[in-house]
């Protein structure tokens, strides 16, 4: 679903986005933001942008979300064991240790 119409600008720079546009992209979020960009033919884009808990800023990093992908392709390849949950992971790594 998309949204094309029109918005008023009042004269501080205020506007509102329809109310079915701001709940679809979770705009109606506390604290939730809209990243603006001008192109070189004028154009504005928005973006939808929610904050980050603090506490969970270092998973956004560059960094880290290089390493995330490296390991989604690790597993594409089929170089790294999936498990559906913590106990199959214990399972399995208990069996590498155990000889018997």
């Amino acid at each position: 679903m998309s949204f094309h119409g029109y918005v008023s600008v009042q004269a501080r720079g205020v506007f509102a986005l329809p109310a079915e546009v701001r709940r679809r992209l979770g705009l109606d979020e506390p604290g939730a933001q809209l990243e603006i960009t001008e192109r070189d033919d004028g154009v504005l884009e928005m973006r939808p942008a929610l904050p980050v808990p603090a506490d969970q800023k270092w998973f956004w990093t560059r960094r880290w979300q290089e390493r995330e992908l490296e390991v989604d392709e690790h597993v594409a390849a089929g170089r790294a064991e999936v498990h559906d949950d913590g106990d199959a992971l214990l399972a399995h790594i208990v069996g590498l240790t155990d000889p018997s």
